[in-house]
């Protein structure tokens, strides 16, 4: 695990600190409501969405997508869940994926690691990525209610969807940004977002979005 969350580290530091390569950046923008309850004092579910807004002139499409989680708290700094997701992408070649997570609390740091079990329509076979996650979260005021977060995420692709397609590491997201704990109720983030995939033999893909994310629980 250790390994994971060095080698996630190692690669963001080296992404900033490398020379400026050829690359094939544009603008999007983001937005991530989500509501969640809960079913007792360790369990609870969550409905996540996302509308992912870009430019079509750039070759890259809308994508929108809707999870529904299963979270469990293993202990006060660790909670283990489950999610199915479905996921539209304009043009096509829509998307089931099935998701299990781990995520920690320790401190100011936060970490997750997810695995992906991937079913794109048209492909050839199922896809599966690991994606670990290292971040922090610090708060702003005595209140607790401003926090300031960054993270650096891999993207491990263990098996393409396609038969001859990338694996291995081929992408990482970053991102820095704020939220606000508007009640008990409502918690809302605005986040800036870079998003690099890896291309062999091209140049590397990046967006750099603007991220709202508007949580509420009851």
């Amino acid at each position: 695990m250790r390994l994971l969350w060095g080698i996630a580290l190692f690669t963001c530091a080296s992404a900033i600190a490398s020379p400026v390569a050829a690359q094939d950046e544009a603008f999007e923008f983001w937005l991530n409501p989500s509501i969640s309850t809960d079913l007792d004092g360790d369990t609870g579910i969550e409905l996540e969405t996302a509308q992912r807004f870009r430019s079509s002139d750039d070759g890259r499409v809308d994508a929108y997508f809707a999870r529904l989680w299963l979270k469990q708290a293993i202990s006060d700094e660790v909670t283990l869940a489950g999610a199915v997701e479905r996921r539209i992408n304009d043009g096509g070649n829509d998307e089931l994926r099935v998701m299990q997570q781990l995520s920690g609390s320790h401190g100011i740091l936060r970490t997750r690691l997810r695995l992906e079990q991937r079913f794109v329509d048209n492909a050839d076979r199922m896809g599966l990525r690991l994606r670990p996650r290292l971040g922090v979260s610090v708060p702003l005021d005595a209140a607790g209610r401003w926090s300031v977060k960054a993270d650096a995420e891999l993207f491990w692709t263990l098996r393409g969807n396609n038969l001859g397609s990338d694996e291995g590491i081929t992408g990482l997201r970053n991102q820095v940004g704020v939220s606000y704990d508007v009640s008990d109720n409502l918690s809302l983030g605005l986040i800036y977002l870079r998003q690099q995939d890896f291309e062999d033999n091209a140049p590397d893909e990046i967006g750099h979005a603007p991220l709202v994310s508007i949580e509420i629980s009851f």
